[in-house]
């Protein structure tokens, strides 16, 4: 039953994203919600190349100032995907959204390299095919790896219920449903027994009953069971190089 549990969200997950691949659609269901836009790198941010395409520029002297206000265009056309950092100019490939698209990573380089000339500097670009290839298969990793656990804890009435925890409560009609994204989550397998514990505590403190998505009551042996699974996602997206809740995690999961 907990294996079935938990394949029925990240079947969940990786059809979301796909249906996000092929029409951008921004809806998300209550239960297994995310994020859809990434975040803004910020000031100081650097670019990695295992996510991004980086653009590598030899400024010339004394067009910095210029090249930052050229920069505007590009980074409201590509909102917070696109980074300037130091002798760098960088295109977040992957997200929860998929893979940008050929065309769009042709207009990024472009209008980059338009810059580039305009305030008499050159780029070192890499190769996109074979940094779309690369991105592709990161996705493919992420879309099995994209798992969000969800445990309903019914029977107690609907109530705003705060509890601390890496983990959301969101009420519904006959209790509460606490839900963990995992890849997005600081070690995942001790954040997942927290919730599982505050859900135990909730439930006999209130009279209710900790259920998953089709009403099935969990015990602790499922509720273990489903423990173990995470962890195992959490050791495969480790073996990737990616730390769950990481600031890598965070953009590629956004």
């Amino acid at each position: 039953m907990a294996g079935v549990l938990v394949y029925n969200r990240w079947q969940e997950a990786r059809t979301r994203r796909e249906a996000q691949r092929a029409f951008g659609s921004s809806h998300a269901d209550v239960l297994v919600a995310e994020p859809r836009r990434a975040p803004p790198l910020g000031q100081g941010a650097s670019a990695d190349e295992r996510i991004d395409y980086v653009i590598g520029f030899a400024l010339a002297p004394g067009a910095d100032a210029e090249l930052r206000e050229g920069w505007r265009p590009i980074e409201q056309r590509f909102a917070g995907r696109a980074l300037l950092g130091d002798g760098q100019a960088a295109l977040q490939l992957v997200s929860r959204a998929g893979v940008v698209s050929d065309a769009e990573l042709l207009e990024f380089r472009s209008a980059v390299e338009t810059l580039a000339a305009a305030v008499a500097s050159s780029v070192s670009a890499p190769e996109m095919r074979a940094a779309l290839e690369a991105a592709r298969e990161l996705d493919r990793l992420c879309a099995e790896v994209d798992i969000e656990v969800a445990l309903h804890v019914v029977g107690i009435g609907t109530k705003e219920v705060v509890l601390e925890g890496p983990f959301k409560a969101s009420p519904r009609d006959d209790g509460v449903t606490l839900t963990l994204d995992v890849a997005r989550t600081r070690q995942p397998a001790r954040a997942y027994e927290a919730m599982a514990r505050a859900g135990r505590h909730l439930a006999a403190e209130q009279g209710g009953r900790v259920v998953d998505d089709t009403g099935r009551e969990l015990d602790e042996r499922a509720l273990a069971a489903i423990g173990a699974q995470l962890e195992a996602v959490s050791q495969r997206l480790l073996a990737s190089g990616i730390e769950p809740g990481s600031p890598l995690a965070l953009r590629l999961f956004s």
